[in-house]
């Protein structure tokens, strides 16, 4: 009896060591787990966004040739920020444009310099006014179309956003083939294909 009493000890005190170092391996185990999602935190808090925002960014509906682009630039910083280029899926020819009177017709041409928006504050890109051509467009875009863009900005920082296609028929622009695409800039703007289509990029109606 005494042996066998012995041997139940025994028998109790291992399986309570074992138990006790399943534990402590467990407890052991579970130590780096804050560690290592710490360290996965790090790349998200660490990301830059750009300083411009836009807000309502829509794409004029077009059979192909050549659109525009619109919506609302906004800064959020204290200084003025500056768009010097754009790029899209949509277009291999990309160019940020104004439009300004020309001898009693409003014409389109490149904008010197680009879009600067102001400290705090926002510029519109409008038809009638600044905008985003598009050019040499072979993609149908019809209204409810999602278009990727990305405006590079003047310090190397980039916006990217995705824009709607919309069916418009207003504005009052007239693209006129024929002009200096070399840098005059006080001359009506030969967009290239605009001859083929005979349509405002903007309005859709027919050049007079």
């Amino acid at each position: 009896m005494l042996v066998r009493r012995t041997r139940s000890a025994a028998a109790l005190l291992a399986a309570a060591m074992t138990l006790t170092a399943c534990a402590s391996q467990s407890t052991t185990s579970a130590v780096p787990a804050p560690a290592a999602a710490a360290s996965s935190a790090v790349p998200s808090a660490s990301s830059t966004s750009s300083p411009l925002t836009i807000t309502d960014p829509w794409v004029k509906t077009t059979e192909e040739g050549m659109t525009a682009a619109f919506g609302t630039l906004v800064n959020n910083t204290g200084t003025d920020v500056t768009v010097v280029s754009g790029s899209s899926p949509l277009s291999p020819e990309i160019e940020l444009h104004e439009v300004v009177d020309s001898g009693g017709k409003m014409v389109m041409r490149p904008k010197a310099g680009g879009f600067t928006v102001p400290a705090r504050g926002t510029h519109p890109l409008q038809p009638g006014g600044d905008h985003i051509m598009l050019m040499g467009v072979t993609e149908k875009v019809e209204p409810g179309a999602q278009i990727a863009f990305t405006l590079t900005l003047s310090d190397g920082s980039a916006l990217e956003f995705t824009a709607v296609g919309k069916d418009f028929a207003g504005g009052e622009e007239d693209y006129q083939p024929g002009g200096d695409m070399d840098g005059d800039m006080d001359g009506d703007m030969d967009m290239g294909g605009h001859d083929d289509k005979g349509k405002d990029a903007h309005t859709g109606g027919d050049d007079q």
